[in-house]
């Protein structure tokens, strides 16, 4: 391994939800990384019926998949596997059956091309996508808001992070979807209700902002979503059901919520983050929540009202992709960092493993 080469290209794979996805990226010295491909199989299709993703099913769509994508990703790239200099692969957190999967063609794959082996926390491919796509310097504070998880995190280095506050129960992501479905909204919900929001009245429900009278940065949106659930049932007790206009009303009116709590939580965060006086301040914000325009818009505004860049990824490389695993493969490469065959994969694998357990501590590990 030559740690000092002037041309570094690193194949990622991804496959700890419900998206199989494989990706190539390079970085030539002295030049923005490219993305050279970046493919993703959407199971979607696979999970509508049941109202959610079934591990069972997503792991054994990845097995069936995830040769065919490396193939596909490899073969736009005009690459073999032979000019790659490593292998980058998701060792956790997510679902196991689907970590499995894609470590162990990883494993497969480095030992058949004799290349070194790197495992990428999937969080950390999220929190490094900044300087994949604009080159932000460290440090940097994220917000990290996907389907399970939701934290501020001041981005060290590629293999250091400071965890501020973070959710104490449901993700904004999960939050999303279990209200899509009380208002019957298609999954996954946070697209749906930030279409069904557009003709509502986000004033016409006051849906509690929770934590934001307490200090600190934790979040909570499970009491939040019961609040939904008690308006959405006492319009079924009065009316027989839900009308359009009540689902677009209650949509606007959650939205506002979880917008009001992640704008004060990230205001608390970022002064935090600022008395450190980093040379170029940004905050950035990833993860597949961060696709959600309204939440964006409001970031932005609070950036510039701090005269702190905002960094908002493009919403292909918000959501799971695999062009993040490859970057934070790359960035662990450059660092002489690389992984054996015993790479284990892991169901719950917090960033800032000094920071003490917010959700609790299982057979499996701390959960955040």
């Amino acid at each position: 391994m030559n740690n000092m080469a002037k041309t570094i290209t690193i194949l990622g794979i991804e496959s700890s939800c419900d998206d199989t996805a494989a990706a190539v990226v390079r970085l030539c010295e002295g030049d923005q990384p490219l993305i050279m491909a970046s493919k993703i199989f959407c199971q979607e299709t696979l999970h509508s019926k049941f109202g959610g993703v079934v591990p069972e099913i997503a792991a054994r769509a990845h097995a069936e998949k995830l040769d065919y994508i490396v193939e596909d990703a490899l073969k736009t790239s005009n690459l073999d596997l032979k000019d790659l200099d490593a292998i980058a692969v998701t060792a956790g957190p997510g679902l196991i059956g689907g970590v499995i999967s894609g470590v162990m063609c990883a494993k497969g794959l480095a030992a058949g091309a004799n290349k070194p082996l790197i495992g990428i926390n999937h969080l950390a491919g999220h929190a490094l996508t900044p300087r994949l796509t604009d080159s932000v310097e460290f440090p940097y504070l994220m917000l990290l808001i996907s389907g399970g998880h939701c934290q501020f995190l001041i981005v060290k280095s590629a293999v250091n992070f400071q965890r501020l506050g973070a959710t104490i129960d449901d993700a904004p992501g999960e939050a999303f979807d279990k209200v899509a479905r009380l208002l019957s909204l298609p999954q996954p919900g946070g697209p749906a209700i930030q279409v069904s929001a557009q003709t509502g009245n986000s004033k016409a429900y006051k849906f509690p902002r929770p934590l934001l009278d307490r200090d600190g940065c934790n979040m909570s949106f499970s009491g939040l979503k019961t609040a939904v659930l008690r308006a959405r049932n006492k319009l079924v007790d009065e009316q027989g059901g839900l009308f359009k206009k009540d689902q677009s009303d209650i949509s606007a009116s959650f939205q506002e919520a979880i917008c009001d709590v992640l704008y004060e939580k990230t205001r608390r965060a970022l002064a935090t983050y600022l008395e450190a006086a980093p040379n170029n301040p940004v905050i950035s914000v990833s993860g597949g929540v961060a696709s959600n325009i309204l939440i964006r818009q409001r970031l932005s505004n609070l950036a510039k009202e701090n005269s702190v860049q905002f960094i908002a990824p493009p919403i292909n490389l918000c959501t799971d992709n695999a062009a993040m695993i490859a970057w934070a493969g790359l960035e662990h490469f450059r660092l002489g960092i690389t992984d054996d065959m015993y790479l284990k994969a892991r169901p719950r694998w917090p960033l800032d493993q000094s920071a003490s357990p917010i959700i609790g501590h299982g057979k499996k590990g701390p959960k955040s």
